[in-house]
């Protein structure tokens, strides 16, 4: 009697495990059929059961069926891509870490889960445009757990982060992105974009820095860097800086402008003389060069006058005239940097009114009262 018993209970434990078994059997079934829906139903049912839960085989089966669901253009309509996706990525992780990447299942799962990463990533990219960018990360995320070496979800994720106004993660990808030696100038410059926007003077003086050690030669950082430089008050410290810049670009007139203006601040006149006609030398037209040499020899010439106005009578009649011969020809020198500069910018009142001054001073009182009128006209 005990052995018919016995016989009883095996027989029904034997029945207990088919049946559990079979939910993944039949998942297997239904998503060989096509019908992910009711594979998906079994799949669910096997992954709460306690005596197939713990196996590669059925988050494995998940994941296929999942995976299966992303690509369906029936089925895509009753799961959202990104969760689907993510329980695919979910359940391939999970047959691996049960088994292990040497097993039967924690190979093929392994496999899947490379070419996972392009459904995670075309995930993110339907979510973006969709400009669901909180979904868009959560994708690009997965993407970036699948293949953590590849530079294209971080860079995706920073550009959603942007886009969703989330600095915090687009500084948070970027730094990923530098962490995995990723730069390149195009990456630098959006950093510096965003911590301008925070208005985090410290944190874009850093970004440049950083960018200036990554790409030494780079016009752009250089000019950025200088920038930064003379806002900060520092010219004298930036002059090495703006030398640099000129090596990189030598035909950037504005930069001979700016060391000339430098030179200036500094009391180094012959200097800056040097650096203001290099400037004009490269572009006749430049606005700031022209008006600088011009205020210089209108300067020169103004000082000759004064000294002379400042002798005794007999220093005058000895020298006053010399003097006096000597300013008005740099009064005539200034004229055509003045003009020059009243061709680039035709209304700045500071060139008109020093020609109206320096027309008088060579005797041409028709210009002079010409630019006096146009100081008046300025005034209505």
């Amino acid at each position: 009697m005990k052995k018919i018993i016995l016989t009883l209970v095996a027989a029904a434990a034997l029945h207990t495990v088919s049946a559990q078994n079979s939910a993944v059997t039949n998942a297997i079934l239904f998503q060989k059929q096509g019908t992910l829906d009711k594979a998906r139903v079994e799949i669910d049912k096997a992954i709460t059961n306690e005596k197939t839960q713990g196996k590669a085989k059925t988050w494995y089966t998940r994941g296929e069926v999942y995976e299966g669901i992303v690509a369906s253009p029936i089925y895509g309509k009753t799961v959202p891509a990104t969760e689907a996706t993510k329980t695919a990525f979910e359940s391939y992780s999970k047959a691996v870490s049960l088994e292990g990447k040497d097993s039967e299942y924690g190979k093929m799962a392994t496999a899947k889960l490379d070419g996972l990463y392009g459904l995670a990533l075309n995930s993110g990219v339907e979510s973006y445009n969709g400009k669901d960018f909180a979904k868009a990360i959560d994708s690009y995320r997965m993407a970036q757990q699948i293949r953590p070496q590849d530079t294209t979800a971080y860079l995706y994720a920073a550009y959603a982060a942007e886009a969703n106004q989330d600095f915090g993660g687009a500084k948070e990808m970027y730094g990923k992105l530098q962490g995995i030696g990723y730069k390149t100038p195009q990456m630098y410059g959006r950093m510096l974009q965003i911590a301008r926007q925070e208005k985090d003077d410290a944190a874009a003086r850093k970004v440049v820095q950083d960018a200036l050690v990554a790409f030494p030669n780079n016009k752009g950082f250089m000019l950025e860097d200088l920038n930064m430089e003379l806002s900060a008050g520092r010219g004298k410290e930036a002059i090495g800086k703006i030398e640099k810049a000129i090596a990189a670009d030598p035909t950037n007139s504005n930069l001979y402008a700016v060391l000339g203006s430098v030179y200036d601040q500094d009391k180094q006149p012959a200097k800056a003389l040097e650096a203001y006609k290099k400037a004009v030398e490269v572009d006749p037209a430049n606005f700031d060069a022209n008006f600088n040499l011009g205020v210089y020899n209108y300067n020169k010439a103004a000082d000759l006058y004064t000294k002379a106005s400042k002798m005794s009578l007999a220093e005058y009649q000895k020298s006053g005239k010399k003097f006096e011969a000597d300013g008005k020809k740099y009064f005539q020198e200034s004229l055509p940097y003045f003009e020059k500069a009243l061709q680039a910018q035709p209304d700045d009142r500071a060139v008109i009114s020093s020609l109206q001054k320096a027309y008088l001073r060579v005797g041409r009182p028709a210009d002079s009262e010409r630019m006096a009128a146009k100081l008046d006209a300025q005034k209505k």
